[in-house]
């Protein structure tokens, strides 16, 4: 059974994912700023990225993904990328905030209230 966000604890995040084009990264953004699950999404155009991937190495230029979200919502992000993204492992990698501007967290709390 999966626990939904009223059951998790809160603690501002952020969160990292790469994607192939700047369409697919606009594509995920906006989806996660139109269901209130992230506050805001940077993306980064034109990281090289290398990785080990069935064997080889890999070098590919990616859009990053950086969403400024809270941790409850994780489950909720990741189905949304599991069923978008085109990559078979996309990256989704979250990091709790231990410190911020205590006005830039309230903004991040309150902008992360899915409808």
């Amino acid at each position: 059974m999966k626990a939904s966000p009223e059951t998790l604890e809160t603690v501002p995040s952020v969160l990292f994912s790469t994607c192939p084009t700047m369409e697919c990264a606009r594509h995920l953004a906006e989806t996660l700023i139109i269901k209130k699950l992230a506050a805001g999404v940077n993306l980064v155009p034109h990281m090289q990225s290398m990785y080990w991937w069935q064997g080889e190495v890999k070098n590919h230029e990616e859009v990053w993904l950086i969403v400024k979200t809270q941790s409850c919502y994780f489950n909720e992000i990741q189905e949304i990328f599991m069923k978008s993204h085109p990559y078979q492992v996309p990256e989704l990698i979250m990091l709790s905030i231990t410190q911020g501007l205590p006005s830039y967290l309230a903004w991040l709390e309150d902008s992360c209230k899915p409808l």
